[in-house]
């Protein structure tokens, strides 16, 4: 049996390779060829040669890449973080940003505007977006105030009188978990900035999102997470309203042991846990090792194809568990999910040029032949940093240097 040392050893080890491949690998080539140089910017996906592929852009992509620029920062990358940043947020800001303060969903390479709809899930991320920016430009007080203002249209405009947003206004049905927990990163994400005179309505929007969670999106007799809601928050008639995706249990479960940490709430934590171990036990194939697109309530398969970020938010969740463990029984338990869990991530990184990734694995065990997306960099970093910060928490290490009592 591996004993606690040598769990925490293996762990490491895997945390080490991680890091080299993202700084050596990674990073270098999502910006020397990601990014578009010329137009501004990052492209949607790249070739697995390594070329760009000129196409529309997405409001997300866009936002997630100023995150992952932003964090390698923080993770020690000597590249360009700080002009990768100001590089992307100022396309996103010029390209994206409409009269009122919300974001289009698509533009083309050239910033053009080819879809001026306003979509929930795009306003998590550019409020996202805009968090992290502002810890790495010189003045954030620009950004705070587009964050602020982008938050109160969305009150404006679409706030659900039950908590929560509507996807659209007029209402468009089903109402969709998924952007709610993307608006929780960001809100969180501002809260833990801990400045300014905004932080009581981030605060309070943490708050409401985390509620809306706890009390309708989270099934109390399974513990699973459903996505598709009716206007009352009730899951949606039929097979959609029975849905489950354990990459969002996985998600949902690291964002809530962040909560509940912070306001002294073991119940989120429980159910974090619930949620987390039932994915672990119905939405993971223990013969690929992967957790897979989806399932129904009762556990059938739905999807059992896996894409790529499913299992970054594996391991997340296995870290804040661990973290958050009672015991060391429990402790070793999560610890092995975070080894299981990088440990198929790298089967995605199996690529011709070092620094791509792949993204969907089929049942068969194969991988769809198509180009590296560029939105997968966000799951993927952000794996990658809260196994970091576990470490440098003491909460997986450090390791006891070799001969010493274990």
């Amino acid at each position: 049996m591996t004993t606690p040392t040598e769990q925490m050893a293996t762990l490491q080890g895997l945390r080490d390779r991680l890091m080299t491949w993202l700084t050596t690998e990674a990073l270098p080539i999502w910006w020397e060829a990601g990014a578009d140089h010329e137009r501004g910017g990052f492209h949607e996906r790249l070739n697995l040669d390594g070329s760009p592929c000129i196409e529309p852009r997405r409001a997300r992509v866009q936002a997630r890449q100023v995150f992952t620029f932003a964090v390698a920062g923080r993770l020690g990358w000597t590249g360009p973080s700080r002009q990768a940043v100001e590089h992307g947020l100022d396309f996103f800001r010029k390209s994206y940003e409409r009269p009122d303060g919300t974001f289009r969903t698509l533009v083309g390479p050239d910033g053009a505007t080819l879809d001026d709809s306003v979509v929930l899930y795009d306003q998590a991320f550019a409020l996202f977006a805009l968090a992290v920016a502002s810890t790495v430009v010189a003045d954030p007080a620009p950004l705070a105030a587009a964050a602020t203002r982008l938050r109160q249209r969305l009150e404006a405009t679409l706030k659900h009188p039950l908590g929560g947003f509507e996807e659209a206004a007029p209402r468009q049905l089903p109402l969709l978990a998924n952007p709610h927990m993307h608006l929780f990163e960001a809100s969180l994400a501002w809260v833990e900035l801990g400045q300014g005179p905004d932080q009581a309505a981030w605060n309070a929007l943490a708050d409401e999102i985390a509620g809306l969670a706890l009390s309708h999106f989270i099934d109390p007799k399974t513990g699973y997470l459903r996505e598709f809601f009716d206007g009352e928050w009730r899951p949606a008639p039929g097979r959609d309203g029975r849905i489950v995706e354990p990459g969002h249990l996985f998600e949902w479960a690291w964002l809530l042991v962040r909560w509940g940490t912070l306001r002294g709430r073991p119940d989120a934590v429980a159910a974090a846990r619930r949620m987390a171990g039932a994915a672990e036990e119905t939405g993971v194939d223990p013969v690929r090792n992967v957790a897979v697109n989806a399932i129904l309530d009762d556990g059938a398969p739905v999807d059992s194809g896996a894409r790529l970020w499913p299992q970054t938010e594996r391991i997340k969740a296995a870290v804040a568990l661990a973290g958050a463990a009672e015991t060391e029984a429990e402790k070793a338990l999560w610890r092995g999910r975070i080894a299981a869990g990088v440990t198929a991530l790298f089967g995605y990184f199996d690529v011709p040029v070092a620094g791509l990734w792949r993204d969907k694995l089929q049942p068969d065990g194969t991988f769809v032949e198509e180009p590296a997306p560029a939105s997968s960099f966000y799951h993927i970093i952000c794996a990658i940093e809260e196994l970091d910060k576990a470490f440098a928490a003491g909460v997986l290490g450090p390791v006891p240097l070799a001969g010493a009592a274990a």
